[in-house]
């Protein structure tokens, strides 16, 4: 296939811990210290050996010039609007970052901040936007080279000249307006950008007030609770400006607690909900009637009203019931419940009264879903009479949609997109297979109309199967190069994640993530056996906690998958608290120091503890990134150099490292590309397409 490589020398050092009398050994404990000159130089020779395979494999030009053909058109994000104001954000086609651009009432649409102009090579990116009610000022957080790490910056719409407001060292905050766009609240750590271990009493995040016109310095103090370390604050403001809400959150996978005091009062905030019982999500209020989204008592979820003078559970009201349709994001708009909804791993959009009789409900055509942004994809304030909606599927990029309450009428808004792709020639395929304990497992698969089921066609099979994040429908720009070079695409719906609810998800928890690889390894196994791929011609890919899951059927499974693309990977589970965001992960994966229960389970599926010497694994392919400050590239790199010890085969492991890139958002088209040519052409050779 591509012959017996020689890779990077790469030492071994006596290192082991111990979990409750089990000395653990990890021999590249090095490889952690990111900066270090030896792992640096290590990086560079493990990226320089990937490269100079990849570059060299046949079918490389077609696939970057067909690649550039189907992504070069032009891709909307569903509009905000703000007063007489529509902001959204829109790529021509080709540009390395979309644009942020405003429009007023009939007037043209102008640029308001354009990323591309802040960077030579693309990777200053928008990573969020919040217009004020009124549209007059607009916050725009700036990512350079792909970190979460971010700064806010302000900019006047009508003029288009920046504050002097300057914010820095932020991450994962927003800003939540007041009404009359004098300040906003945000979230931060309490000294900067501290060193984000697990036991330094910085990492828990405080809650701040910031007047426009004064020194980030001086920002008022909200709220912080020091002894609880490695929580996340989030703020937000109710719609009437009387109150604000405080979410408090990562204490737990599965609950979070919520708290609020009239806006203006300084007093100590009143805690609604503070029993880490089930999850709270404040939609939005009517004067003291406070909507909330919950899991209490109904793990597919429901809406309930609640009275902030007599909040006990006896007093609520439904106004969403559950149903066997879990509940994905709930708006209110029009004065009414705009509810997105899952039906067998598809979207519905049901709009209820808010008396909570059920008004109508909207079927998107075909077998797609709502591309979710803020409001669970629909935008318009309360009172509006009208709703965007983003829909999508794999075979059709996003669209725009206009959706009016009184007509019931549904209309594009921005001109359809029309990339260089006929998707009439294929289709999207639902199946439903057994897993290993007779559950089934709902999986879409996108191929060439008329598809021979001759057992020897190249798959990818994409999952994710954890933090209860639904795998939806949805377009992918690379897909139709897939297609047409006689592949198909396969997504699995696997547990861990929300398509059945909060029920599905904490099934694929803690010790019950072996489930999430027993329905992926039986999604597998039921494609070989109908016909649609082999076991050497089905590609696994997964990023991120999906990257976990693509190294885990590779230990697991050796057999049964012909290669692997694994995507800014979760690999060590004894040591991932220690890293960066790492510290909130445990409470889906456990804490292998905590609990000799989390210790054992965790080792029991871990990838560097069940590598075995002599196994012939399948050819893999690990991407990072060295700007990944959410899952660090330690994790890629202890990867590989365990995979390269163990290995005696000819089968491949390649390490590429993306630099100036982090860990998904706001990766630079061109490097989007790239990548995907080298995957192709890995692919190409490894199942032997024959592709020029």
């Amino acid at each position: 296939m591509f012959g017996k490589l020689e890779y990077p020398a790469t030492r071994r050092v006596d290192v082991a811990d111990d979990f409750f009398g089990a000395l653990t050994a990890d021999p590249y404990r090095w490889l952690e210290a990111a900066d270090d000159p030896e792992v640096l130089a290590w990086t560079g020779k493990q990226h320089d050996l990937a490269m100079g395979l990849l570059t060299s494999l046949e079918g490389r030009d077609s696939f970057e010039r067909r690649l550039r053909e189907v992504w070069n058109y032009p891709k909307f994000e569903i509009p905000r609007k703000r007063g007489d104001k529509l902001f959204y954000m829109r790529n021509d086609g080709l540009q390395e970052q979309p644009v942020l651009y405003v429009q007023e009432g009939d007037k043209p649409a102008r640029v308001l901040v354009d990323p591309n102009e802040l960077s030579d090579d693309g990777t200053v990116a928008i990573f969020d936007w919040q217009p004020t009610g009124d549209g007059r000022l607009v916050m725009v957080a700036l990512s350079d080279g792909g970190l979460d790490w971010v700064k806010f910056r302000f900019r006047d719409v009508e003029s288009g000249e920046d504050l002097d407001d300057d914010l820095e060292a932020l991450k994962f905050s927003s800003v939540a307006w007041r009404a009359d766009g004098s300040g906003f609240y945000y979230s931060r750590y309490a000294d900067g950008a501290p060193d984000e271990g697990p036991d330094n009493p910085a990492v828990s995040y405080q809650v701040y007030y910031h007047k426009l016109g004064t020194q980030q310095a001086d920002d008022k103090l909200i709220y912080a609770d020091p002894g609880r370390k490695g929580i996340q604050l989030s703020a937000s403001v109710s719609a009437d400006d009387r109150f604000l809400i405080l979410d408090i959150t990562w204490e737990s996978r599965i609950a979070n607690r919520l708290y609020y005091r009239p806006i203006d009062d300084e007093g100590d905030f009143i805690r609604l909900f503070d029993d880490l019982d089930a999850e709270y999500n404040f939609i939005g209020n009517d004067g003291d009637i406070f909507y909330i989204l919950t899991s209490n008592g109904a793990l597919n979820w429901r809406v309930v009203a609640v009275d902030i003078k007599n909040p006990a559970r006896e007093n609520w009201v439904d106004v969403v019931p559950e149903s066997e349709e879990a509940i994905d994001g709930v708006a209110i708009v029009n004065q009414q419940f705009v509810v997105t909804a899952l039906r067998l791993c598809r979207h519905v959009i049901k709009i209820y009264n808010k008396d909570g009789s059920l008004d109508r409900e909207l079927l998107p055509p075909g077998m797609g879903a709502v591309a979710l942004r803020e409001h669970a994809g629909a935008y318009g304030g309360a009172k509006d009479d009208s709703m965007f909606i983003a829909w999508t599927s794999f075979l059709q990029p996003t669209q725009i949609l206009q959706y009016d309450f009184e007509t019931g009428e549904t209309q594009p808004f921005f001109e359809a997109a029309t990339p260089s792709f006929d998707p009439d020639r294929y289709e999207t395929r639902q199946a439903f297979c057994p897993s290993e304990d007779g559950v089934k497992v709902p999986i879409f698969i996108t191929c060439k109309k008329g598809l021979e089921l001759n057992g020897d066609n190249p798959a990818i099979m994409y999952a994710y199967g954890g933090y209860s994040f639904s795998q939806t429908p949805s377009y992918r720009e690379w897909l139709p190069v897939w297609l047409e070079s006689g592949g198909i695409f396969v997504v699995a719906n696997i547990r861990g994640g929300g398509e059945y609810g909060e029920a599905w998800h904490r099934a694929g928890m803690f010790a019950g993530r072996q489930k999430t690889y027993d329905d992926i390894h039986s999604a597998a196994e039921w494609l070989i056996e109908n016909q649609y791929t082999s076991n050497r011609k089905l590609a696994i890919e997964g990023r991120s906690n999906g990257g976990l899951l693509v190294a885990v059927c590779m230990t697991q499974r050796p057999d049964l998958y012909g290669a692997i693309l694994c995507h800014v990977p979760t690999i060590d589970m004894l040591r991932f608290k220690y890293f960066t965001s790492g510290r909130y992960w445990t409470t889906e994966y456990g804490d292998a120091e905590s609990s000799k229960e989390h210790f054992e389970f965790l080792t029991a599926y871990g990838p560097l503890h069940n590598i075995q010497a002599g196994q012939a694994y399948p050819p893999i392919m690990i991407l990072t990134a060295d700007h990944d400050d959410r899952v660090v590239p330690m994790h890629s790199k202890k990867l590989a150099a365990s995979l390269q010890a163990a290995n005696e085969s000819d089968n491949v492991i390649l390490l590429r490292v993306l630099t100036r890139a982090g860990h998904a958002m706001g990766k630079a088209t061109s490097k989007l590309i790239e990548e995907q040519v080298d995957i192709f052409a890995f692919l190409n050779r490894v199942f032997d397409m024959g592709l020029e």
